[in-house]
């Protein structure tokens, strides 16, 4: 039997039109994949973006601002002496973006001006650390990534 052209080109079309068909819905289907979205309520996230905006740009203005860092200890969030540590509330979310299953949320309760972050809560990978705090009535926002390893 000979194959023409114009067979051998609807063949190798057809192969390769299953081929991406088969990855499509393993993906679909095994639970391996997680498919979900980075924020859950995507709209509303967005539609507060330019109050999000504000407060990191009040963080950014700041002479002396709050540092994040990754020792053998922890997470230590450090914020400046400037600053009086009862007045500060607010919380540190630390935010995997590979699994939605370790994310968590830690009040900020300052010992000192530092609050550590116990190494043992801390997969390694990465992690996008977002302090949402305030001090004399302004809002601000201030983000990292780190590094656990």
């Amino acid at each position: 039997m000979k194959i023409n052209w114009g067979t051998g080109i609807v063949i190798a079309f057809a192969l390769f039109m299953s081929f991406i068909l088969y990855f499509v819905f393993e993906v679909q289907s095994n639970s391996k994949y997680d498919n979900d979205l980075v924020v859950e309520e995507y709209y509303k996230h967005d539609s507060h973006f330019q109050e999000e905006m504000a407060r990191i740009q009040n963080a950014h203005d700041l002479q002396h601002k709050p540092s994040i860092t990754y020792n053998k200890d922890g997470v230590k969030v450090v914020f400046p002496t400037t600053f009086e540590s009862n007045k500060i509330k607010g919380n540190i979310l630390l935010y995997r973006p590979s699994n939605k299953k370790f994310d968590f949320n830690t009040p900020i309760a300052l010992t000192n001006s530092v609050l550590v972050i116990p190494k043992d809560k801390l997969v390694k990978g990465r992690w996008d650390v977002n302090i949402e705090w305030q001090y004399n009535g302004t809002k601000y926002l201030t983000k990292e990534v780190i590094y656990v390893n």
